[in-house]
């Protein structure tokens, strides 16, 4: 757990803004949160006054009370890089040349050209 003040400080770091104890004390009001100078915020309260935020912060409560702070950073890249080998070489649709659908043998109704059968 930490105190209001550093609760705070924590929030100014994420590059939120710069928090100021009051700040603390209008998301916990708006939470619906008892606070006072001297509480410990634990992780269920830090969530809940993140909650408040908008846009929310990449952190949850347990991560901003946590006793290692910053939370460390995860070693793998949030989003896969993605490499094309021969940039281009997939056309969209627009570029694509367009088909006649009515293109192809005519006549004989829909029938496949082939030899006709005799009536005996």
């Amino acid at each position: 757990m930490i105190n209001m003040q550093e609760f705070a400080r924590r929030l100014s770091s994420l590059g939120a803004g710069a928090f100021t104890s009051d700040d603390v004390v209008d998301l916990a009001t708006a939470a619906d949160v008892r606070i006072s100078a001297d509480l410990e915020v634990d992780a269920a309260v830090a969530q809940r006054l993140l909650d408040q935020l908008s846009p929310p912060l990449p952190v949850t409560g347990a991560q901003i009370v946590a006793s290692q702070w910053p939370p460390p950073q995860s070693s793998r890249p949030a989003v896969p890089s993605v490499s094309f080998s021969s940039p281009g070489a997939v056309d969209g649709p627009a570029e694509q040349p367009s088909r006649n659908r009515g293109s192809g043998p005519t006549g004989g109704g829909g029938r496949r050209p082939g030899p006709r059968r005799t009536r005996r």
